[in-house]
């Protein structure tokens, strides 16, 4: 039998009985709450006694400044509902409200202060989004108990847990593929597993996966201008080539200079072959003909097997 970790059950509850609506989440036996709005349930959200505490809270909406990525504005408040509200008036790019209290009214304002700086110095750490704050306040400055200090770090690791499942995956660190680009590409992929898409056009394209994200490595080809409709993938070609990601080397081919992290095989193939495609069947095994599909396949049943 395999050595696992224990699994965390995190309660949602839909307020309003809708998935668009008033959502309530937090994980049995910890004591922090959220709740997740748009801009029609906001007013419901802000008037939740719940809300009316110590704690801090997140918007977040598309970055008019960069299509195709998410821009972030983190806060805290003794009362969340006010400041988020101030907040909220004061920045139009937000679709996405997210309040952070406990049940038991338990944080403090150096708790909260703790929180908002931990918050801001780790989702510029993940470079996932765009932060719309402009100062970072030094967590060094933000003094507690050692005592508090572990508390609220483990407030932080259960918010790591959460965010994600409401749809808000902004501290977790980037891949080492991504990062450690001083290191050569064979050092820093060792022991994932390599794909690649070798296209009749001449275009060649490598990836790996990594904790549960497809990352397209740097040299990689991409065709462009064949005239296809990329549909949904359009916008965010257009920001790679304006962020440099991707680069002219000769007519209708493009190449990656830098890796890319993207949210599927389907989304990565779309953009190499610049037009919608199965990313599990285009994607193959390196030096192989297995493709993303059969792989995952097989690693399913291994897994099984070992259990």
């Amino acid at each position: 039998m395999s050595d696992k970790g224990f699994g965390r059950t995190i309660q949602l509850f839909l307020v309003d009985g809708k998935p668009t609506g008033l959502r309530k989440a937090s994980i049995h036996g910890w004591t922090g709450l959220l709740f997740v709005s748009g801009a029609s349930a906001f007013g419901d959200m802000t008037a939740r006694d719940e809300v009316d505490r110590t704690g801090v809270y997140i918007l977040a909406g598309p970055d008019p400044e960069r299509p195709g990525t998410t821009r972030v504005y983190i806060g805290s408040g003794n009362s969340v509902a006010e400041r988020i509200k101030q907040s909220a008036l004061k920045r139009d790019f937000w679709e996405t409200a997210i309040t952070v209290t406990t049940s038991d009214d338990d944080l403090s304002k150096g708790h909260a202060e703790y929180l908002e700086a931990r918050l801001i110095e780790l989702t510029v750490q993940a470079a996932r989004v765009a932060l719309d704050n402009s100062t970072k306040p030094d967590t060094i400055r933000r003094r507690l108990p050692e005592a508090d200090i572990a508390n609220m770090e483990q407030f932080l690791a259960n918010l790591r847990i959460i965010l994600p499942v409401i749809g808000l995956d902004m501290l977790k660190p980037q891949p080492r593929a991504v990062t450690q680009t001083t290191q050569p590409v064979e050092e820093r992929t060792s022991g994932e597993v390599k794909f690649e898409i070798r296209h009749k056009s001449g275009v060649k394209a490598f990836a790996v996966e990594e904790d549960g994200e497809f990352i397209v490595l740097e040299g990689s080809e991409a065709l462009t201008g064949t005239g296809y409709v990329l549909q949904s993938h359009v916008k965010l070609k257009e920001k790679l080539i304006g962020d440099g990601v991707l680069q002219a080397t000769q007519q209708n081919m493009l190449r990656f200079s830098k890796p890319w992290s993207f949210s599927s095989p389907s989304a990565a193939a779309a953009i190499i072959l610049d037009r919608n495609s199965n990313g599990r069947l285009e994607w193959k095994v390196k030096d192989s003909k297995q493709s993303y599909h059969d792989w995952q396949q097989a690693k399913s049943k291994a897994s099984e097997a070992a259990e």
